[in-house]
């Protein structure tokens, strides 16, 4: 048995240089995804795999904003947000919201099915797995994002609804293992 002492490895930045490295290795976690929203006179929307959970009391959730995205100061002004999170067969809004070809404001909705958020006001993509319609927590620097955080108003699940899965750069489904079985 050793008595000496355990000294920390120097920090170094092993991804220097190579963002395509560190995103194709980000991409090996397999994430949901969702469309953010805001309402009012200017609409917008925007697909996020950002999102997670943060607390159950309070209910917070959090999802990232690239700095130089538009919803930054769209969400830096608003009080209120909504996140649905997509189902299986929603790719072709998953899409939408994050073409930057998209139209600006209201009519950037006219390509999707929605209906108003009855607490937050904020469009929800009809079929989502799930709605979740916030209250503006706190946002946070994290680097050349922004990580927003809010404060769960509402909520709605459809049960037994399929998520949208992104992994690996693709859009996929799950394939549930068969009953009983370990991986």
């Amino acid at each position: 048995m050793s008595t000496g002492t355990l000294a920390a490895a120097p920090l170094r930045d092993a991804v220097t240089g190579d963002p395509a490295r560190l995103r194709r290795a980000l991409g090996a976690f397999a994430t949901g995804v969702t469309v953010v929203t805001v309402g009012g006179a200017a609409p917008r929307g925007m697909t996020a795999n950002s999102f997670t959970s943060v607390s159950l009391d309070p209910a917070l959730i959090l999802f990232c904003v690239g700095n130089d995205a538009v919803m930054n100061g769209v969400l830096a002004e608003a009080e209120t947000f909504a996140v649905s999170v997509l189902g299986a067969g929603q790719e072709d809004v998953a899409r939408h919201f994050a073409s930057r070809s998209r139209p600006p404001g209201a009519a950037q909705f006219d390509a999707v099915d929605w209906l108003p958020g009855p607490v937050a006001g904020a469009p929800l993509i009809a079929g989502a797995a799930a709605h979740f319609e916030c209250a503006r927590w706190r946002a946070y620097d994290g680097g050349d994002h922004t990580v927003h955080l809010g404060r769960v108003l509402a909520l709605e699940e459809l049960p037994g609804r399929e998520p949208l899965v992104f992994h690996g750069g693709a859009f996929q489904g799950l394939s549930p293992l068969p009953s009983g079985e370990r991986r």
